[in-house]
């Protein structure tokens, strides 16, 4: 029930779990990671022991070997807490107008490790309604360390996991009954507690959005000629209180599956999760290849099967004890119109014609929790979503799939919507290996990608700088680089004016550009002290109690191929104080100049 009863307590009671407990003496919760990601190529070899130490240090439960992952969002709240990653609001805020925003200024105004996940525990709306459901926001990826306890693996390790996940996938486990079915409004009863409106959802971008939306929305939906069930995630325009837009079109999961129901002339059934276990919105929120079935994915994540059960409605099955299910068909027949909403690209997504979803069943857990993400301007907890999965997805099929196995890291950062830019790290054993690096991640997904850029493995993808230091000194523009036209422009404003076609498809309006910033040849070494002095010279600026140092990629001079025996010998005789000698040499080898 989601309005305030007189006497009716404003905020449900959440437990702890046991296996959490022990977590709450970890006098270390809190501090900052001290140790520089590795950039050897053999970095990735120490990812199963960084993962164990961890969750030892953690309090996390191993069972027969395995960890165990969390049963529900409740589970996973905890661990948050216990971290220290969650903040109580428990003042009232208006969820229209004012709960977005709060959290908003965390990504406009502290550093990511600075980041939380925020309920608020007494919300009401824009008319002054209050609401006994809480809302949970950035619960799944405000910062690299909230994606990491939702992913129950240390923040280095996530790329791993996610490869993992993709190579073992372990399919979901159908049971007779779970928490999502303790209250049940269908037929008569539908809208006994209000329909949509029992539900607390915010408006995210106040001014500019033209109503809630859902957005931790899960759409589970099935393909009716394979019977494989696909999950993705769609923002949810709440039009009334049985009744959605939804944002999708091609090359959408979704949006097949409602052509293929079109042609046949019946509508799409359709189940909307919301506040499932992270691994099922990471899996949800990734742009995984059509036809492989997300709820295995989550549970390569998890490292067990996603309970589920079927739907009161329809015979699609949803996660057991998941807080809140909104089943329901899309009509095929007609289409609305849907937004202005706030999007990752940084600017307002555009009204657009697209399919429907009326609500026939709500289903919920006692006392439920709401969940949703903050997207919008990058960085966002949206962009964070797609800068682990996309960076996954796209290391297990360059490294795995197109047998390159020189890659090193995958990067997408976040300032592109983590999506549009994709630098890759890579060591190559040929000289032919950059493209077909940077040919393979343009074509895996048409609407991701648009500057690509291939690196050497002493590069650091996540640096800007390092990055640019390697296209300005490793690439030719005339050699090194090529356009690839009949890239899909998704909602990238730059692809055409507002309201004129994109032209999905065609050579024009929507392209990518391809970098290849590797190397060509052997080169001098990098122009820094080397290894030892710098290691020597930050032991001395520790003890005079300099500011703290984070040392960036790279921070000392190394050899790249072309360094002769008798420059080393030279350098050798400057750190003895004997370049007399050398300057001698020199001396006997004058040449003349030629006069013509």
């Amino acid at each position: 029930m989601g309005v305030v009863r007189p006497g009716e307590p404003t905020t449900p009671g959440w437990h702890r779990p046991p296996c959490l407990c022990a977590a709450e003496n970890h006098r270390g919760r809190n501090r900052k990671d001290k140790q520089r990601r590795s950039f050897a190529p053999a970095a990735r070899g120490s990812v199963p022991l960084r993962i164990g130490i961890w969750f030892l240090e953690f309090g996390i439960s191993r069972k027969g070997g395995a960890m165990s992952y969390y049963k529900d969002l409740r589970e996973h709240l905890a661990a948050l807490e216990t971290q220290g990653r969650l903040v109580r609001i428990k003042r009232p805020v208006n969820k229209d107008t004012e709960l977005h925003p709060i959290v908003r200024w965390q990504f406009r105004g502290l550093p990511e490790e600075q980041r939380k996940a925020f309920l608020f525990e007494n919300v009401f709306d824009a008319r002054g309604r209050k609401y006994t459901i809480p809302v949970l926001l950035a619960c799944h990826a405000a910062s690299k360390h909230i994606y990491g306890i939702g992913m129950m693996c240390d923040p280095a390790a996530i790329i791993d996991r996610w490869a993992e996940a993709q190579l073992r996938p372990i399919p979901p486990r159908q049971v007779e009954s779970g928490p999502i079915h303790e209250e049940v409004h269908t037929g008569a009863n539908l809208l006994e507690h209000g329909g949509l409106e029992e539900f607390p959802v915010p408006i995210s971008t106040p001014g500019f959005d033209n109503a809630p939306y859902l957005t931790a929305a899960n759409w589970v939906t099935r393909d009716i000629e394979t019977g494989s069930i696909n999950i993705g995630n769609y923002r949810a325009m709440v039009k009334s209180p049985t009744r959605l837009g939804i944002e999708c079109g091609p090359p959408q999961h979704l949006y097949t599956h409602w052509e293929k129901c079109r042609a046949r002339g019946i509508p799409l059934k359709a189940a909307i999760v919301i506040g499932a276990t992270p691994a099922v919105a990471y899996a949800g929120t990734a742009k995984l290849p059509y036809g492989v079935e997300e709820y295995a994915i989550a549970g390569g994540i998890a490292r067990a099967p996603i309970e589920v059960v079927k739907c009161k409605t329809s015979d699609l099955v949803v996660p057991a004890r998941a807080e809140i299910v909104l089943e329901g068909e899309l009509p095929t027949d007609s289409l609305e119109r849907e937004a202005p909403f706030g999007e990752f690209t940084g600017y307002m997504g555009l009204e657009q014609w697209g399919p429907y979803f009326n609500v026939t069943c709500i289903t919920h857990r006692k006392n439920p929790l709401y969940n949703a993400f903050i997207s919008q301007f990058p960085p966002s907890e949206s962009s964070k979503l797609r800068e682990y999965s996309t960076a996954g997805i796209l290391f297990k099929f360059l490294k795995h799939d197109c047998n390159i196995p020189g890659i090193l890291e995958v990067a997408t950062p976040e300032s592109g919507g983590a999506n549009k830019y994709i630098a890759i790290r890579m060591k190559k054993t040929h000289p032919s290996q950059a493209w077909q690096a940077l040919n393979g991640a343009a074509a895996l997904m048409p609407g991701t990608g648009k500057i690509i850029i291939a690196v050497d493995e002493d590069i650091d993808p996540n640096d800007a700088d390092s990055v640019f230091w390697a296209m300005c000194f490793r690439m030719q523009p005339h050699r090194d680089i090529q356009v690839t036209q009949g890239k899909v422009p998704g909602l990238d404003p730059s692809a055409a004016p507002p309201g004129t076609a994109a032209h999905d498809g065609q050579p024009v309006g929507s392209s990518g550009l391809l970098i290849d910033a590797t190397r060509k040849w052997p080169y001098p070494p990098t122009s820094l002290p080397g290894k030892e002095f710098m290691e020597r010279a930050r032991h001395i600026w520790e003890e005079e109690g300099l500011p703290r140092l984070t040392p960036r990629v790279p921070w000392y001079g190394y050899s790249l191929g072309h360094w002769t025996k008798e420059n080393e010998e030279e350098a050798e005789l400057a750190l003895r104080g004997d370049h007399f000698t050398t300057g001698e040499k020199l001396a006997r080898a004058r040449r003349p100049v030629d006069r013509q």
